[in-house]
């Protein structure tokens, strides 16, 4: 049976942002930690060794495979700095247009920095992701 690697965890988010090696991307990992909480209200939390999710779902998809994963996050990685939002959601790519220098994964918008990116339109993705995957799986676990 297929595992899953990451999961909430109790280890603590600040230790985790000060173990990045950047002091620009350790910078912007507070930024965005003060983004993401006032956006959601929700807390930070660990989710695996590395990302910082806030709120979470319980998902089942047709094929049987279920799972917990945050509702939205971010992880200060050494190359880029990773944005997790829902996939899915046809609105997401409608507001990328506006959000300024990123990359985009199935699940994953990259950027370089904070300061490339329009913060208002990050607060909207952020807004968004959550509303669709709050009416996509409404039996959260919170």
């Amino acid at each position: 049976m297929y595992e899953l690697k990451t999961k909430e965890n109790d280890h603590s988010v600040i230790e985790f942002i000060e173990s990045v090696e950047s002091p620009k991307k350790k910078e912007d990992a507070y930024r965005l930690l003060d983004i993401f909480t006032e956006t959601t209200g929700y807390p930070a939390k660990m989710w695996g060794p590395s990302i910082i999710g806030f709120g979470s779902y319980h998902y089942k998809y047709a094929s049987g495979h279920e799972g917990d994963a945050p509702l939205v996050g971010f992880s200060p990685r050494k190359a880029k700095i990773s944005l997790y939002f829902a996939t899915g959601d046809l609105e997401r790519e409608a507001l990328l247009k506006n959000f300024g220098k990123h990359t985009t994964g199935k699940a994953c918008v990259y950027i370089n920095k904070v300061a490339d990116v329009d913060v208002a339109v990050l607060v909207d993705l952020i807004n968004q992701s959550v509303e669709f995957l709050q009416a996509t799986y409404p039996d959260k676990k919170e």
